[in-house]
């Protein structure tokens, strides 16, 4: 079957990056940005950089506060971006929950988003990066209308494919995601009409700590594209050497 690029599915791209380049000057980024925590928050300054994260609270109250944090990339265990919302994970124990990993969250309060972040982190970042975002630079050479199944309901969008990505396009909040290859641990399919994508993207509710994305498809997915998209990935992790020393000494 034919497939042919659907460009809309209703007012799906409510939270899309601007269509512009996302290349938007050097590191340092920094934001206005408020740390969520018990007491509503406090506000201050989010700097990303070549080296890490870091906040630190400011206003009347900076003075009193701990509030005030580095990381260095190798410290953090998951980075998760959303378009104004900043998630850190890290190896530290937070002891009011029973020993979970501390994590930290940040909203901007400005009228900006994490375009710039987004753009120097996609590409430097290993797989601890997670894109809760359509990037839309990304060009699908394919396209499939989609709904990803959820415990208790779903969100529909779109899944596009591209060179060296895949994009899942939503209205539904913090649900977009764009995943590198190299960033996919595998590919499934139980039939035609349905796929799941396995990520690296932490997820204690999911075998193995991995998060699976269950996509149910509203469209019949070729055969052929579907074994395109699996060798996409497992290429991506290596297949391609396996191959070419196979090849290697079949000839000999």
């Amino acid at each position: 079957m034919e497939f042919r690029s659907q460009k809309a599915i209703g007012a799906l791209v409510a939270v899309v990056l601007a269509a512009a380049p996302l290349a938007l000057g050097e590191p340092p980024y920094r934001y206005a940005a408020r740390h969520a925590h018990l007491r509503k928050g406090g506000g201050g300054e989010l700097l990303i950089d070549d080296k890490g994260v870091s906040f630190e609270e400011t206003g009347k109250k900076a003075k009193k506060s701990t509030h005030a944090w580095r990381w260095a990339y190798g410290d953090i265990q998951q980075l998760e971006m959303a378009p104004k919302t900043l998630r850190v994970l890290t190896y530290k124990d937070n002891k009011w929950k029973l020993g979970a990993d501390r994590e930290y969250r940040f909203d901007l309060t400005g009228g900006e988003s994490f375009t710039g972040a987004y753009a120097f982190l996609k590409d430097r970042l290993d797989q601890r990066f997670v894109a809760v975002l359509p990037d839309a630079a990304v060009q699908a050479k394919w396209e499939l209308p989609v709904k990803h199944l959820l415990r208790l309901g779903g969100s529909e969008g779109v899944l596009g494919f591209g060179e060296d990505r895949v994009v899942y396009t939503t209205d539904r909040k913090d649900e977009s995601r764009t995943w590198r290859y190299a960033d996919i641990e595998n590919v499934s399919s139980s039939g035609p009409y349905q796929v799941t994508i396995t990520t690296y993207e932490r997820a204690l509710s999911h075998y193995g700590n991995l998060k699976g994305f269950n996509f149910q498809l509203k469209r019949r997915l070729d055969e052929a594209r579907y074994n395109e998209l699996w060798m996409k990935v497992n290429q991506a992790k290596g297949l391609k050497i396996l191959d070419t020393y196979r090849e290697r000494k079949i000839g000999e």
